[in-house]
């Protein structure tokens, strides 16, 4: 779970910005590093939007603070090389 706060600007342009809603365990915490190693843009739906969703790219600061921003031009592919030592 997280705490997401979302702002729209007078044009319509939102900005969420949030945090996770508790300490992740170690388990996780590595879950959540694989994700965002693999790929930080994610599928969010409003409720009541019947959008289908919005792609965003999550950054997450050193504090844990998570900002999202809509991602409109990412095709939904990325390359990413891993060890699974």
């Amino acid at each position: 779970m997280y705490d997401i706060t979302v702002t729209v600007d007078a044009v319509g342009k939102w900005q969420a910005t949030g945090r996770h809603a508790s300490a992740l365990d170690t388990t996780q915490r590595e879950g959540w590093d694989f994700l965002m190693e693999m790929d930080p843009h994610f599928s969010i739906a409003f409720p009541g939007e019947d959008r289908g969703g919005v792609t965003v790219r999550v950054v997450e600061t050193e504090d844990g603070t998570l900002t999202l921003m809509e991602a409109p031009d990412w095709d939904g592919s990325v390359s990413v090389t891993f060890d699974l030592t």
